[in-house]
């Protein structure tokens, strides 16, 4: 029988899950109305691998995200009503309305930041491996990557590079099963980064990443691994994203019997199966957990809408780093 999260742990996770979801819900109503500048990519049904993943980081650990990339924050730690404020480019947000719905970031949290480019993190968290080697620390730096970025010759480099240099890094290989419109099968030769790893001589493990405890426990082992200093490890989970590559996607390249056979396997859902069937929560709990997230989205979507756009004099602000000494 596989390990069980105890019974907070599995609440808490659920109600994180929910806010992420209910987040995501949020934006594609914000987007319509034609209040989020840009494009915006959503985490709806891979919220398993954030709350599995990066919710178990010490606050001090890194965490170097995707252009899909809010759940990942939330999961870290952070916040909603200054996530709502960066997407929606108002000054209060976590980089005073300057990064938006793709670059969000937070030094406090440990989180580098999202990022527009694909496949552009893995870089980053090399260099957030080697610093924490090079300082002394246990830290560690989970770096999230999709099938579309396994393919570019930053993700290869990375490997080869934390590999050598025994680096704390764990690459968080997210398959949401599409690249935009191109299905891995047609684009990922072998179908697994787990043969693509043992190249570089970094283990692997492959796992259903709708399974939170699944997921969950691996990466519990896979995090003491990568902080005992052993190296990097690779982390692949399986999932699948219900929406389309950004919103409004018409998502004319897969059928909408795939999309509803996946909707059967929502990460929300099984674990709000576990819930109830082990008597931990009624449905009506399951219910008022919702409601209380939604509750909190929408004060938070308010704090957003009526918070100030950035001054036209910032506009050259934090362009450069200031020389301290």
């Amino acid at each position: 029988m596989k390990n069980r999260l105890d019974n907070q742990t599995l609440v808490d996770c659920y109600g994180l899950m929910w806010k992420m979801r209910l987040h995501e819900e949020a934006i594609k109503a914000l987007f319509t109305q034609g209040k989020i500048g840009g494009s915006t990519h959503l985490y709806i049904g891979q919220e398993a691998v954030a709350a599995g993943v990066i919710a178990q980081l010490r606050r001090d650990d890194y965490l170097v995200s995707t252009h899909r990339g809010h759940g990942h924050m939330l999961a870290k730690g952070g916040d909603l009503k200054p996530m709502l404020a960066e997407i929606l480019g108002k000054a209060t947000g976590y980089c005073k309305g300057k990064g938006g719905s793709m670059h969000i970031a937070s030094l406090e949290l440990g989180n580098l930041g999202a990022n527009g480019i694909v496949s552009g993190g893995l870089p980053i968290a090399v260099g957030a491996g080697l610093s924490a080697n090079m300082r002394g620390t246990d830290q560690i730096t989970v770096v999230s990557f999709g099938d579309g970025a396994s393919n570019e010759g930053n993700a290869h480099e990375s490997m080869n590079l934390a590999s050598l240099w025994k680096l704390p890094v764990l690459f968080l290989f997210e398959n949401n099963r599409y690249a935009v419109s191109t299905e891995a099968s047609h684009s990922m030769a072998g179908g697994s980064m787990a043969k693509r790893a043992a190249g570089y001589d970094v283990p692997s493990i492959t796992l259903d990443g709708n399974d939170l405890e699944t997921v969950h426990f691996a990466a519990q082992e896979v995090i003491e691994y990568v902080r005992q200093g052993n190296g990097p490890y690779v982390l692949e989970c399986n999932t699948y994203r219900i929406e389309g590559h950004y919103y409004g996607d018409a998502m004319v390249y897969r059928s909408k019997e795939e999309t509803e056979e996946w909707r059967k396997r929502d990460p929300i859902l099984r674990v709000e199966s576990l819930l109830i069937e082990r008597g931990i929560l009624t449905e009506a709990q399951c219910r008022n957990i919702q409601k209380e997230m939604q509750k909190e989205v929408d004060e938070a979507v308010a704090y957003a809408e009526n918070s100030p756009e950035p001054a036209m004099e910032s506009l050259f602000e934090d362009v450069y780093t200031v020389d301290s000494q």
